[in-house]
């Protein structure tokens, strides 16, 4: 399932750091402005204790986890709408992704540059904020002189495009993200056709201190603040720490450092987590002897199309599946002692997967 996150902000504010750490596509990462300049793409490991338990009990020749794609996008400077700096390719770059992982920066430190002189995360926020929003009040009104003659004759479709971009159209221009004017009963589809970048679910991305690694600071809560009526994720993370757990050879040495640290776990492992979520994804489960694996799926995503995810025959061809939940796999202890307890089902075409089950296809093509 090819979905992506991108990772965006302003110059130095620690994105390619944060990639490097979720990756193993090593971005350069230096101390000026527009180090990257072309996307990097990392394919990103989703931790998941539950599959390490699956396979102690299943012993399969190979384990193969789920993954997310991430994407480090150059810098962007005010004026980007324009095409200053990067902006052409950086909105270019972001209109690719699902979904957007905005970095800010929220510590101090006179020996790293800040593109505008100092720290304000809530103000680099607005930046990238307005810039999109212009982008996409450009891109709207394009698209309303297209289809305002036809509207006004009452064709139904056009009619309905016209609605939906004047609404948003009007969000804009109060300086607010597309996604503030969409509802629940506004066609995805169409959405989709416009192509808009402030329609994109997004996440904020602290980046902290090592002294703020575990609490948090000022700056934070000021953002959290600023993006209170946005409905939107705000996690932090330091940049600097993940890089030196990254740069560990062993799990042991991870686990020390962490443990110094006082933090459970990764910061990067909390950020795959939150993206995976932002990206409206969910994990089932294949275990058998040849291997046991996490299969991504979306929310709400019935036995079909999740079999699709295999291999579009097991969609085209599906019969039924068997299911078992995942505790009851932990807690019995393999798929033979479910079966034997009444814990394993069998569900059909309008069956909603879980996030857990584990799985077996029932298919004929």
């Amino acid at each position: 399932m090819a979905l992506k996150c991108g990772i965006v902000g302003l110059p130095n504010v620690g994105k390619s750091t944060l990639f490097n750490c979720l990756s193993n596509a090593k971005a350069q990462a230096a101390n000026f402005p527009f180090c990257t300049i072309e996307p990097n793409v990392g394919t990103i490991t989703v931790p998941d204790a539950r599959l390490n338990k699956l396979a102690e009990l299943v012993k399969p020749q190979r384990i193969i986890p789920t993954t997310v794609e991430i994407v480090d996008i150059a810098g962007l400077v005010k004026g980007a709408s324009k095409g200053e700096g990067l902006g052409n390719q950086f909105l270019g770059n972001i209109r690719e992704c699902d979904a957007i992982l905005h970095v800010l920066r929220c510590f101090d430190d006179p020996n790293v540059v800040h593109v505008d002189g100092n720290v304000d995360p809530v103000r680099d926020k607005e930046v990238i904020d307005i810039e999109l929003q212009l982008k996409d009040l450009e891109t709207v009104e394009a698209r309303l002189k297209k289809v305002e003659k036809q509207a006004q004759i009452g064709e139904k479709e056009a009619k309905r495009r016209f609605e939906l971009l004047s609404r948003i159209r009007g969000h804009l221009l109060k300086g607010e993200s597309a996604r503030a004017g969409i509802t629940e009963n506004d066609d995805p589809a169409l959405l989709t056709e416009f192509q808009l970048l402030t329609t994109k679910p997004v996440m904020y991305v602290c980046n902290v201190d090592e002294r703020s690694a575990t609490t948090g600071n000022a700056y934070v809560e000021q953002v959290k603040a600023a993006v209170a009526h946005e409905n939107a994720e705000v996690i932090f993370v330091t940049a600097a720490i993940e890089a030196e757990i990254a740069s560990l050879d062993t799990p042991e040495e991870r686990e020390m450092f962490l443990a110094d640290m006082g933090l459970e776990e990764p910061g990067v492992n909390k950020l795959i987590h939150a993206a995976y979520d932002l990206l409206d994804l969910q994990t089932y489960f294949t275990a058998g002897v040849q291997e046991v694996r996490a299969w991504t799926i979306r929310k709400g995503d019935t036995g079909p199309e999740a079999a699709g995810v295999i291999h579009s025959d097991f969609q085209k061809g599906y019969i039924r599946a068997e299911v078992m939940s995942y505790n009851d796999f932990v807690t019995l202890g393999s798929e033979a002692a479910c079966r034997a307890a009444g814990k394993l089902r069998v569900e059909g075409k309008e069956y909603i997967v879980k996030d857990g089950d584990v799985m077996h296809f029932l298919f004929n093509v």
